[in-house]
């Protein structure tokens, strides 16, 4: 248990005691899919709490916080290395999105790799933004978040979006998200207990199959030509080997005229922010709620709008 050699500053007294526990070879290129998918289950698939409603839907789970008026969205790509982690084991997740921002929070549920490749993934986020479309929801009241390589496919969620002329969404946050499947600006193993460089690439590599291109821009979405896109923030721990990618993304972003914030959290690693009751997650979760309240205000009117001209 526990890790040495880092170079990275140290973290709160809670997070560091959450690292100890973290086995060494946790993200082990060679593992098998079999192996993978039992590692994450061990910490996936939590009770998300009190204070929210776990609701079916077509397209995934909608987690939603009691007691929050119901005039906005977030339509949310989990993560899980594109292998792993269907949504029903993610409303733990889904539920810091509802209870922290205030949001009703749908998990799209999507297919996994490597039974499904992509562009499957994406036909699926795509489906759910269109049905929540057709319902008469406001685009300008729909958030987009994604955490790991959910950050990536809400942004090609928006990239498809965009060439079919489809409304976008009036934000998108990215949590950790993983933007680039080659992780090119990153060399040996890093600082990050949760995500090693080596087995990006190789999740990569089942999420777009053997004969795939994982630098295709709608796979890798830093090769993706971003114009048009709503704000996005791009919140990512200092040791995450996708930061890289996620400051990309960004320069990309306001190259072409967008709105891109890179908030990088001092010590932390992927995912932080849904572990509960860290000093890190609660302040990096207040200012994810400040940037969506100034994005996509809150209201008390209702979310639907008319569907005429849709």
């Amino acid at each position: 248990m526990g890790h040495t050699g880092w170079v990275r500053s140290r973290g709160s007294d809670e997070y560091e005691a959450i690292l100890e526990l973290i086995p060494a070879n946790w993200s082990d290129p060679s593992d098998s899919l079999e192996v993978i998918r039992a590692k994450f289950a061990m910490v996936h698939g939590q009770d998300p709490g009190a204070g929210v409603r776990v609701e079916p839907d077509d397209h995934g789970v909608w987690v939603r916080p009691e007691g929050a008026h119901d005039d906005r969205v977030a339509l949310f790509a989990h993560g899980g290395g594109f292998v792993t982690s269907p949504c029903d084991s993610y409303t733990f997740w889904g539920a810091h999105v509802a209870r922290h921002c205030g949001l009703p929070t749908l998990i799209v549920e999507y297919r996994l790799a490597p039974e499904t490749v992509f562009p499957g993934q994406l036909d699926d986020l795509v489906a759910a933004h269109d049905a929540l479309l057709r319902s008469g929801t406001d685009p300008a009241r729909i958030v987009f978040v994604g955490d790991s390589c959910g950050g990536g496919l809400a942004v090609a969620t928006m990239l498809r979006q965009r060439e079919r002329g489809r409304p976008l969404p009036a934000a998108f946050v990215g949590a950790g998200g993983w933007y680039d499947l080659e992780a090119t600006a990153v060399d040996g193993p890093g600082a990050d207990p949760f995500v090693d460089p080596d087995w990006l690439r190789c999740r990569g590599r089942d999420y777009v199959g053997p004969s795939g291109d994982p630098a295709h821009p709608l796979a890798s979405v830093v090769h993706a030509d971003p114009t048009g896109l709503p704000p996005l923030l791009l919140q990512t721990g200092e040791v995450d080997p996708c930061l890289p990618g996620a400051r990309t993304l960004a320069e990309n972003a306001i190259r072409c005229g967008g709105s891109a914030t890179v908030d990088v959290v001092a010590a932390v690693a992927q995912g932080f922010q849904g572990m509960a009751g860290i000093p890190e997650a609660e302040q990096a979760w207040a200012r994810i709620r400040t940037f969506i309240d100034t994005h996509a205000p809150p209201h008390p009117g209702p979310i639907r709008a008319s569907p005429a001209g849709r």
